[in-house]
């Protein structure tokens, strides 16, 4: 094989490769990136600050306010829903619940929908709020984190 024939060789393995990592990293997560569950310095933080910020609603070990979370309040707002798997964090992209936690749940509602959660913008730092997001992830199974992830690949390219 001729030099270019290799380095046209060269240059695709390192571009498969390159793009296995990214996918990899798009998919489940890896350290460094904001919100992921395999930083274990990240879930660490999370932990300290969801049991400190949030566990009073969403519960001690992620379980929701009430097993009725589905079912609305008197005042027409839902009930903290579990973080866990069995709730629907996981149904959303990392802007979204990035934005939710910093700048509350009405800022993001249409008209007419009523949402109880607070804003944490004046209390939580950016890197708390993604800590808190990893930690919760690390709780997901991983079909649920890369179901999750793609939502958030899809919503950075819209």
């Amino acid at each position: 094989m001729g030099g270019f024939k290799w380095a046209y060789v060269l240059v695709a393995l390192v571009l498969t490769g390159l793009a296995g990592v990214y996918a990899n990293i798009m998919v489940a997560g890896a350290p460094g990136v904001p919100g992921s569950p395999d930083d274990p310095d990240q879930v660490a933080l999370g932990k300290v600050v969801y049991a400190e910020t949030c566990a009073a609603c969403h519960g001690d070990n992620l379980q929701g306010e009430t097993p009725d979370w589905k079912v609305r309040k008197e005042d027409g707002s839902l009930p903290a829903p579990p973080h866990d798997t069995s709730g629907h964090t996981w149904h959303h992209d990392d802007f979204l619940l990035f934005d939710y936690v910093k700048l509350g749940g009405q800022a993001l509602m249409p008209e007419g929908v009523i949402s109880a959660m607070p804003g944490f913008a004046d209390q939580l730092t950016d890197d708390q709020i993604w800590a808190v997001l990893a930690f919760i992830k690390s709780h997901w199974t991983l079909e649920a984190r890369q179901r999750q992830a793609e939502m958030t690949k899809r919503a950075k390219k819209g």
